[in-house]
C-alpha cells in the first residue's frame, strides 16, 4: 500500500507511553542492558501475553505504520517477537480498512510440509519489518538479507519504542540501522515521548530525572 500522509494528531504516541506503563510493560527502576549499561527504565514487549493488550497494542502500531510515512506491501515479523507483532498489526490495519498480506521466518529451515525458512505470504514487492526493539540491529539485518534474497525490497522498519541512545558509535541504534541498510526506521514511541508523558504525570519528578541523566550519559 502506498503512505497516506501522515496524521495531523500524535496523541497515540503518548497514549501509547501511558499504556505501556499501565499495563507493567514500560518500568521504571534499574536495568541493566544488553550493551552493559544500567537503565532507569526498561520495555519488555513479550508482557503484551494476553489477548486485550496484544490487541491494544497492534492497534498502535498500525496507526504508526500509517503515520510513518513509509510505503509498504508487506509487513514481516523476525522469529520470535517479530511473528506475533506483525500478525497482529496486518489484524489491525485490516480493521482500519488497510488489508496487507503478512509473513515471517523460522530459526530453522523445516525440510516436510511446506519446508523452507519463510512462513505466510510470499515475500515481495515492499516489505515493513515490525518488531519490538533495536539493540545491535542483528535481527534487521538477518531480515534485510532474506528480503533481498527473495527480490523483494526492505521498505523500513517499525518498532515499539526508540531509545534514542548511542549505538556503536555517535548515532543511536536506530539510526545505525537506518545507514547500514539504507531505510527507514519508524517507532511508535520515542524517549522523547516517554519523558513528555512522565513530564504530565504528578510525581514522576525522580524518574524525569533518572532518566534524562541517563540521556546526558547515552543520548545519540
Amino acid at each position: 500500500m502506498d503512505a497516506p500522509a501522515s496524521p495531523a494528531s500524535q496523541d497515540f504516541r503518548r497514549q501509547f507511553v501511558e499504556f505501556a506503563i499501565q499495563a507493567g510493560v514500560l518500568r521504571f527502576g534499574e536495568f541493566r542492558t544488553k550493551a552493559g549499561r544500567l537503565s532507569p527504565y526498561f520495555f519488555n514487549a513479550g508482557l503484551f501475553h494476553d489477548g486485550a493488550s496484544l490487541g491494544a497494542l497492534a492497534g498502535y502500531y498500525a496507526r504508526a505504520a500509517l503515520a510513518s510515512g513509509i510505503a509498504f506491501d508487506l509487513l514481516f515479523g523476525p522469529a520470535y517477537k517479530g511473528i506475533t507483532l506483525a500478525s497482529a498489526t496486518a489484524v489491525a490495519l485490516a480493521q482500519l480498512g488497510h488489508n496487507v498480506p503478512f509473513s515471517y521466518n523460522r530459526k530453522e529451515a523445516k525440510d516436510h510440509g511446506e519446508g523452507g525458512l519463510i512462513i505466510g505470504a510470499p515475500l515481495a514487492g515492499r516489505v515493513l519489518i515490525v518488531d519490538d526493539v533495536i539493540s545491535a540491529g542483528t535481527s534487521v539485518g538477518e531480515s534485510v538479507a532474506m528480503i533481498r534474497a527473495a527480490g523483494a525490497v526492505p521498505a523500513g522498519v517499525l518498532i515499539a519504542v526508540d531509545r534514542q541512545e548511542r549505538g556503536q558509535g555517535a548515532l543511536s541504534a536506530a539510526q545505525e540501522t537506518s545507514r547500514n541498510h539504507g531505510i527507514p526506521v519508524a517507532a511508535i514511541a520515542t524517549l522523547d515521548d516517554i519523558l513528555a508523558t512522565l513530564r504530565g504525570q504528578e510525581g514522576a519528578g525522580e524518574r524525569v530525572a533518572a532518566i534524562e541523566e541517563y540521556r546526558r550519559q547515552y543520548g545519540a
